[in-house]
């Protein structure tokens, strides 16, 4: 089965839970299903869901027996441990033969290579594909299909499309994030559960209430958005290009996908059979009243700010398909003496033959910031590509003048996040002029790492590429990265195992209050069209910041230069404890991420952290810890305080 409009291939993609739904599902008007198998794939929350070895062989003849095509979700982060399973895994699949893989891991790349397999690979929507560059540095390594990220306007979509000649995927309708693709950390840091590895526990759909400059705004569920729903613009979905057209619901009972596939399938053939007289309202109002939640376009018109927001259904707290409550509000854990002994016993156990000596880095959001690090003597400073307000971004002759006054410690520019086409064309006239007094690139995406690998500045791969086991690493490496950041979601054992496999310099965050979600969606539009229902102080941060808080804990969100926010820790991530048993796994590089500090704040910081460096003694964490005095709510392990 295919369809064409003007010539080109438009394929209408729907998902399966089980096999029960794959055999209805396939049977209806798409062309093609998505499903996953018994292991590695990011919906592992429910119990029968994803299909055995054996149904995925029958499925796959069922499809191809139909003219339609199969796809196998492997698209999770992979640990050492799931490395290794992947290898029978995918073996497996490379005889059953299914039409393409989804994957996220660069590691899947890897493999398919170094076992010369012969999938059809497509990259997830966890890759958050979202420029030009991003989509050539995957072509090159072999993928044939991206699902863009879930910001991706129709426009960009198409102008990205006939440029690179890339087959373009794109969510017409379903449950979506309101944070960029692989850039929500909250489940893992509250949880020890990954939300890159398929067990999120949607902390976006809790009651949250905002607060700022000293009012409380009555923002219900200000992180949970409306269900997609493209069906009424399938013409504009049609013109822009775009090959596949996705429909999320792996978790969704038969009866409704069956008929959600059948109406979007149907409208399409209406519409390609007579565009001209196509009528967009037809089984508009059957989809409307058996919807999840209630409908938004998202991000494909342009952004959507509080529009897109669902406000009717969250207040169960519930995922409707089972009546299941994921989680209810939960506070980061405390730093606990006995949680730190257990830590320093295990990565005790896991050191390096020859551990490095590791240097100290720091992120700065401003320039105080910035030449207190240098006269602090840092090895190596961080300038951000995403600066928080009211801070600016640095200037060039910011960068000149800190690069006149570092002396040996390496200065290094970073870059946004989400990099788009005009984000490219700043930097390469930044960097393709005189050469700045810069030692390497701190880079956010695949993209960045084929356009300015030229530039011939060393290249460090920041912590959103999120490297989880030693074959991505080595894949980046061999990509041009000198140094790689640790993911921030490692639990205890996956990062244990991994920092003793791993070839490449590791750099890891262990102070601050890092993003847990990275969004595109403007918190601060609460704050200016809604009336406060009442007056309150920040607990932790001074009143001019906007705070997201449950009767659990207040998290910190600060906006950027470009309006994206980024929603922090409430509490310190603080390692100091535990740095001689980092030290001796042969950590390379720590980093203190200090954007909201003060300057004396960050002083007290540096110093603590110099001091444990220097220290070859086996202090206890007490000790350690010295007089260093949470800023914030307290101090946390993060995600590595689980097992």
């Amino acid at each position: 089965m295919a369809r064409y409009f003007n010539g080109k291939e438009i394929e209408l993609l729907a998902p399966a839970g089980t096999f029960d739904i794959f055999n209805e599902v396939i049977r209806s008007a798409c062309d093609a299903v998505y499903f996953g198998g018994p292991v590695l794939n990011m919906r592992m929350m429910r119990k029968g869901y994803n299909l055995s070895h054996e149904e995925i062989i029958q499925a796959i003849d069922i499809a191809h027996s139909l003219g339609k095509k199969v796809y196998i979700t492997v698209n999770n982060l992979f640990s050492e441990e799931d490395v290794e399973e992947s290898r029978e895994y995918l073996r497996f699949l490379d005889g059953a033969k299914p039409d393409a893989l989804i994957v996220q891991d660069m590691a899947v790349l890897e493999l398919i290579r170094e076992m010369g397999l012969t999938l059809p690979v497509h990259a997830s929507v966890m890759m958050n594909v979202h420029n030009l560059e991003m989509i050539y540095a995957l072509r090159d390594l072999g993928v044939s299909r991206v699902v863009t990220s879930r910001e991706m306007d129709l426009q960009t979509a198409r102008l990205l499309g006939q440029q690179s000649g890339m087959e373009l995927e794109y969510f017409v309708h379903g449950d979506m994030c309101s944070v960029h693709g692989a850039n929500c950390y909250f489940s893992s840091q509250v949880f020890g559960m990954s939300s890159n590895r398929g067990k999120c526990m949607k902390p976006c759909r809790w009651d949250y209430r905002i607060k700022k400059d000293g009012f409380i705004y009555p923002a219900e569920y200000p992180l949970a958005v409306k269900d997609m729903y493209m069906y009424e613009h399938l013409p504009e979905l049609i013109e822009s290009g775009i090959t596949s057209f996705k429909i999320e619901g792996r978790m969704r009972d038969k009866e409704f996908m069956v008929a959600l596939a059948n109406s979007y399938g149907q409208a399409i053939d209406r519409y390609i059979e007579d565009p001209l007289s196509f009528d967009r309202k037809v089984d508009a109002q059957k989809l409307y009243r058996s919807r999840k939640r209630d409908f938004s376009t998202a991000y494909a018109f342009g952004k959507p700010g509080l529009s897109n927001i669902n406000r009717r259904y969250e207040g169960t707290g519930k995922f409707y398909s089972t009546g299941k409550v994921f989680s209810t509000p939960t506070a980061e854990r405390e730093l606990s003496g006995t949680r730190v002994a257990q830590l320093r016993e295990r990565l005790g156990e896991a050191k390096r033959s020859k551990p490095a000596e590791p240097e100290l880095a720091v992120r700065v959001n401003n320039m105080a910031q910035a030449k207190l690090a240098l006269e602090m003597g840092v090895d190596t400073l961080y300038l951000p590509g995403d600066v928080f307000e009211p801070d600016r971004p640095f200037s060039k002759q910011d960068i000149k003048e800190l690069g006149a006054l570092k002396g040996s410690t390496k200065l290094i520019l970073g870059m946004p996040r989400m990099m788009t086409e005009q984000h490219f064309s700043q930097y390469d006239h930044l960097l393709s002029g005189e050469r700045l007094p810069i030692d390497g690139l701190l880079v956010t995406n695949l993209g960045a790492i084929r356009r300015f690998g030229r530039m011939g500045y060393p290249l460090l791969g920041d912590v959103n590429l999120n490297v989880y086991n030693h074959l991505s690493a080595g894949l980046y490496a061999s990509l041009g990265l000198d140094k790689l950041t640790v993911s921030p979601e490692m639990t205890l054992e996956h990062f244990a195992t991994f920092a003793s496999r791993c070839e490449q310099p590791l750099e890891m965050v262990v102070h601050g209050s890092p993003a847990l979600m990275y969004m595109e969606h403007d918190l601060f539009e609460n704050t200016e069209v809604m009336e406060p229902i009442g007056e309150e102080d920040n607990r932790f941060v001074r009143n001019d910041v906007l705070v997201l808080m449950t009767d659990k804990g207040e998290n910190p969100v600060y906006r950027d230069q470009y309006g994206r926010c980024h929603l922090l820790f409430s509490k310190e991530l603080c390692y100091l404890p535990m740095l001689q048993e980092l030290k001796g796994m042969g950590i390379a590089s720590f980093r203190i991420e200090a954007a909201t500090y003060t300057v004396e704040e960050l002083r007290a910081i540096i110093t603590a952290y110099q001091t444990a460096i220097q220290d070859s003694g086996d202090a206890a964490a007490e000790e350690m810890l010295g007089g260093l005095k949470p800023v914030y709510a307290g101090f946390t392990l993060g995600s590595l305080q689980f097992n």
